[in-house]
């Protein structure tokens, strides 16, 4: 009898550790088919529901979603229904329209020319800039993201526009705006808010206003790096307290968003990162996608997963194929498109047949 119970207590044990290793192997071997959208996608819980089914069906495995957190916690409860994940896209350190930060002037981000980013809106309106170094702008960011966090069945918070105003744009961008960005000008240079210059001249004794070539500057440069990464990890402490992930989009590999943008993702404690590899911003061909998703990678060392951003308007269905190799190529764990509005029947049947073979169904 003893002998019986002990066979079958072993027995047990094995099952469940086979268990928990298969579930693991699952999770592993699992590729990610996401997308970015707004509120705006559907209105009623009918056209929700039509919709979530319809990408549910073509391989839809999780929607970023930009929405109030009432409609976020409304469309979680459809989602799941479609196993599909909702992830709250939040922007982060670009506020446009935001009417609290606006009553606070001192939040807001510097360039080298002194000017606020609230007055000197960089290239577009909609660039209203915080700055990470304002104690009140960062409680006030943590504070949104907290709110997002509490959604019961939440995938994860979504960070955007975590980073400092484009001081290069991409190749294909600058004749939009008339520009051509051969050097860094002081009215895309942002970065210099008070309390940054004097916690810099307390630690290395010289205002970064006061030095001949600022933007050359290693120190400098990586102290405002350092104000970001500081804030996504304080916000990441508080996400993962209430045991939600914390994901991010970012620019395409680390070394390219230091530089343009002064974004240090690869030291950020995420569970997911999203660098956006939209190869046409660059004049780049598709091999680039997995030479981006390449280093990356092996920045970020395995701490989180790397999800493939891929711009749909610039991808016919067998673009989307190649790109959706290159990036697992490169060892993406998915992809996700931007944005859903762009999709056509044939890209989303490129998703339905990598969904169900777990492979790139051909290349063009």
């Amino acid at each position: 009898m003893k002998n019986n119970l002990l066979l079958l207590i072993t027995g047990l044990i094995f099952l469940s550790c086979s268990d928990a290793q298969n579930k693991h192997q699952s999770a592993a071997d699992s590729f990610m088919i996401a997308a970015w959208t707004g509120a705006g996608m559907a209105e009623s819980e009918a056209e929700w529901r039509e919709k979530l089914q319809m990408f549910s069906e073509h391989g839809l495995t999780d929607l970023f979603l930009s929405a109030s957190v009432e409609k976020t916690t409304e469309v979680i409860g459809y989602a799941s229904d479609y196993n599909i994940d909702i992830h709250a896209w939040v922007w982060t350190l670009n506020r446009p329209g935001d009417t609290t930060a606006a009553k606070h002037p001192d939040w807001y981000a510097v360039n080298r020319n002194g000017d606020n980013s609230y007055d000197y809106r960089a290239y577009v309106d909609y660039y209203q800039w915080l700055s990470p170094f304002s104690p009140g702008a960062r409680d006030y960011i943590k504070s949104i993201m907290n709110s997002y966090a509490d959604i019961p069945g939440l995938a994860s918070v979504h960070l955007d526009y975590v980073r400092y105003v484009d001081v290069i744009l991409g190749a294909d961008l600058q004749p939009k705006y008339d520009l051509v960005q051969d050097r860094q000008f002081p009215e895309y240079d942002y970065g210099y808010h008070p309390i940054a210059r004097e916690g810099f001249k307390e630690l290395f004794g010289v205002d970064p206003m006061e030095m001949n070539y600022p933007e050359l500057s290693t120190e400098w440069l990586q102290y405002r790096l350092n104000a970001v990464t500081s804030l996504v990890n304080e916000i990441a402490q508080d996400v993962h307290a209430k045991d939600k992930r914390l994901s991010a989009a970012v620019f395409p590999f680390p070394v390219m968003s230091r530089n343009m943008v002064r974004q240090d993702w690869a030291s950020w404690d995420l569970d997911i990162a999203l660098p956006m590899l939209y190869h046409n911003f660059y004049r780049q061909n598709l091999a680039w996608i997995g030479f981006a998703t390449e280093q990356g990678v092996r920045e970020s060392h395995g701490r989180f997963d790397v999800i493939a951003g891929l711009f749909i308007p610039s991808l016919t269905a067998g673009e989307l194929a190649t790109a959706v190799q290159e990036a697992k190529d490169g060892g993406a764990k998915g992809v996700s498109v931007f944005d859903i509005g762009a999709m056509h029947p044939e890209h989303w049947e490129v998703l339905k047949q990598i969904s169900e073979t777990s492979s790139v169904p051909f290349k063009n």
